[in-house]
């Protein structure tokens, strides 16, 4: 009594005469002030944010390369040169020319380019590839040096070898036989990464607004109640971007550019969801209820709960993502939880004020009438009343397929979860960066250009750092005898510790691949005999190895680790949350137990359509996570708010008819909500990056299994199965042996 008394309060306060008008005005005034004092999120991006912390060894060895050798620290850039035909000697001057030019008046955070304009051209042509084909020269810039500005800088060069080309060669296609030129390393890459993103966002928005305004209008067939969720999303963003925009101001956390275009299509994809709760249940019950606003009462209280716990369910999920080391993966915390959070909140105030404000004419020109408002209104035009139809709807018979035969429905839907989900284990996993790149990005091209004249591994060398304690460790010898070593340069020795010696090892392999991090630990083993057998005690400690082999090596690392912590972490809070919330331990079991099927179910339908019919040899390796954490959240939604209804009607029929009742009240609006929502991550598809083309897809496939197979047949079935069991121990399964009719959840 006291809930329904707090739950009538709340929505006369959103909803009512007055509260429907102070609500939107407040939520108008907050959204005005917020974008008006504080900074917008997009102005904050910090794409060149670390994400490996300082306890990795990668990241301590970068920091004593920093120390000890300042002219190898900063981010370096290389301009590959190739010509089909072979370089010129007039090629060969541009790039004298070039480096005469930034040695008198270097690029901003520009720290080294070697002094080419001083070397006579045979000494340059020394240089050269042995197909004599191509050229790679280095220009470093500081760490500290943002992608924008290593852009502009880029820029700058283009503009510098064109005039002295008399064309652009950075435009030329690498079949042309003229010069052609490409920057790649990793500065190079991080500009064309940071570019994809951003080229991305605008279109992106374009197309889930789209996408979303064009579902809901096939679903609904109301432009005006189309317009209603987006009007929610968009005051969502315009209070989440600055409270973001000024949290990542005050360093308290960080935002990238990809976390920002993900949080996007979330926005769109689950604060549909959450409206469309409301939206489905008002328009029901405006057949029943002549006055609008008894029947937004009802709505209100009646779907408000489910509401309310789907979305904190999806926060705590996503804010558990803050225990993650991966910089990537953290940064992800804090704006989706965020975000979904205040879309939640939207979805509980301002939905239902506007709903209020417009009434049945949310619903123009399909408008929801009760029965004798139909008669009614036949009567006034003289027109004969059609008689309701009796057919049986497609969901019906669904639902009376699973209360009939649920064992069978269980069988043959675990069959085919399963199914999928024994090709999970296949999928190989990359944490190549290149690789994500489409194959005519600048960066990629660069590359490939170096793998064919050189070896792959001069794109980014490892560095091997020892610290000798004076005695003749032969460092060099050691790693050249190792057999995936194409070269090993002569060891520099220490600015500020002359026993600290420095190699640089370029691989036979891509530096970015799976097989160049699987000698990482053969390095270092190397590295540490040498001392050992030089006499040198505590060799573990005294060995560094860095670069971007390295780096992505322990990025592995660092991934694998947050899996195994946070996986569990996000299962247990779920739990903890439908336990509170149905008070039911069965239940509880089973509906986590369905959404972690299915989401092994959508690594492997994914696998299968990425591998097999779009020719992906491997998966992005924080795919896995990612997919998790929302797929497993946001999966729930659906379940709980197909539960509750179920719970609730049990209070006034038998269970079996409870089911059939909650299926079919809930079929529709789950139905059209997982539409949306796998449409939105589907369009991440559409984009150039791998990571986004996959994550879309594998998300997508299982937003859409939840909605076409657990929720409709699994879920309900097991329900059916296990009778007043599924309620245990809660009040309802007690009464239920009893004979007693249960209170609703």
């Amino acid at each position: 009594m006291r809930v329904s008394k707090t739950l009538e309060t709340y929505g006369r306060c959103v909803s009512g005469p007055r509260g429907k008008w102070i609500t939107l005005l407040l939520w108008i005034v907050v959204a005005g002030v917020l974008n008006a004092l504080l900074p917008t999120v997009n102005s904050q991006e910090n794409n060149n944010a670390a994400n490996l912390p300082e306890s990795f060894p990668s990241v301590q060895a970068e920091q004593v390369a920093k120390r000890e050798f300042p002219n190898a620290d900063g981010v370096p850039g290389l301009l590959v040169w190739y010509r089909s035909g072979g370089l010129t000697d007039d090629d060969l001057k541009i790039v004298q020319k070039l480096a005469d030019t930034f040695t008198a008046n270097p690029l901003p955070e520009q720290t080294a380019l070697p002094p080419y304009h001083q070397m006579p051209l045979p000494a340059l042509k020394a240089q050269l590839s042995a197909d004599k084909l191509s050229l790679v020269t280095p220009i470093v810039f500081s760490q500290a040096a943002e992608s924008d500005l290593l852009k502009e800088n880029f820029k700058k060069l283009e503009e510098t070898i064109t005039a002295q080309a008399g064309y652009d060669p950075f435009t030329e296609e690498v079949a042309s036989s003229k010069l052609i030129v490409r920057v790649t390393g990793p500065a190079g890459i991080s500009v064309d990464a940071v570019a994809l993103f951003k080229n991305a966002d605008v279109s992106l928005l374009i197309a889930t607004v789209l996408l979303v305004l064009v579902l809901l209008l096939a679903i609904y067939r109301s432009p005006i109640l189309a317009f209603i969720p987006l009007i929610a999303v968009g005051f969502a963003y315009g209070v989440s971007g600055p409270i973001l925009g000024w949290m990542a101001k005050m360093g308290w956390i960080e935002v990238d550019s990809q976390a920002i275009s993900i949080m996007t299509v979330l926005l769109f994809g689950a604060g549909t969801d959450y409206c469309l709760f409301l939206v489905a249940r008002f328009r029901q019950l405006l057949t029943e209820e002549a006055n609008k606003w008894t029947a937004l009462k009802r709505a209100i209280s009646g779907s408000s709960g489910a509401i309310a716990m789907s979305g904190f369910t999806v926060v705590l999920a996503l804010a558990a993502l803050l225990l993650a080391d991966y910089g990537a993966i953290h940064r992800f915390a804090v704006p989706f939880s965020l975000a979904i959070l205040i879309m939640a909140i939207a979805s509980l105030t301002l939905v239902p004020a506007l709903l209020a404000i417009l009434g049945r004419g949310s619903f123009y020109p399909f408008v929801p009438r009760t029965p004798e408002m139909v008669r009614e209104r036949a009567e006034k035009k003289g027109v004969p009343v059609k008689e309701q139809s009796s057919r049986t709807t497609l969901g019906a018979r669904f639902a009376d397929v699973v209360v009939r035969k649920p064992w069978t429905v269980i069988v043959v839907t675990l069959v085919v979860l399963i199914g999928a989900a024994s090709f999970a284990p296949k999928i190989n996993y990359t944490y190549d960066l290149l690789s994500s790149f489409p194959k005519t990005m600048p960066s990629r091209e660069g590359f490939d250009l170096i793998a064919k004249s050189f070896s792959p591994g001069s794109l980014a060398p490892v560095q091997v750092m020892a610290d000798t304690e004076g005695k003749s460790a032969d460092l060099q010898g050691a790693l050249s005898k190792l057999s995936f070593v194409d070269e090993v340069s002569a060891p520099q020795k220490g600015k500020m510790n002359a026993n600290i010696v420095s190699v640089d090892v370029k691989l036979h392999a891509n530096p970015y691949s799976n097989e160049a991090m699987g000698y990482i630990a053969d390095i270092r083993a190397a590295a540490e005999a040498a001392l050992t057998g030089s006499g040198v005690a505590s060799a573990v400690d005294r060995v560094w190895v860095g670069g971007q082999t390295a780096q992505q090596y322990d990025t592995k690392r660092a991934t694998e680790r947050d899996e195994r912590l946070i996986i569990p972490v996000v299962i247990g809070l779920i739990a903890l949350l439908l336990l509170a919330y149905l008070r039911s331990f069965v239940a509880m079991l089973y509906l986590i137990a369905t959404v972690v099927l299915s989401y092994g179910s959508a690594l492997g339908l994914g696998w299968i359509v990425l591998h097999y019919f779009m020719g992906a040899d491997a998966v992005a390796g924080a795919i896995p996570l990612y997919a998790f954490v929302f797929l497993v959240a946001l999966g729930e939604d659906y379940n709980i708010f197909m539960i509750s209804s179920i719970w609730k009607k049990r209070a006034q029929m038998p269970l079996k008819e409870a089911i059939r009742e909650g299926v079919c009240e809930t079929g529709g609006v789950i139905t059209s909500a997982g539409l949306i929502l796998a449409g939105t991550f589907a369009v991440l598809a559409t984009l150039p990056i791998q990571v986004l083309l996959q994550f879309g897809i594998i998300t997508a496939i299982g937003v859409l299994l939840d909605t076409f197979i657990v929720r409709p047949f699994l879920v309900p079935a097991i329900t059916t199965v296990l009778g007043r069991f599924a309620f245990w121990p809660g009040a309802a399964s007690r009464k239920e042996a009893s004979g007693k009719p249960e209170h609703a959840v």
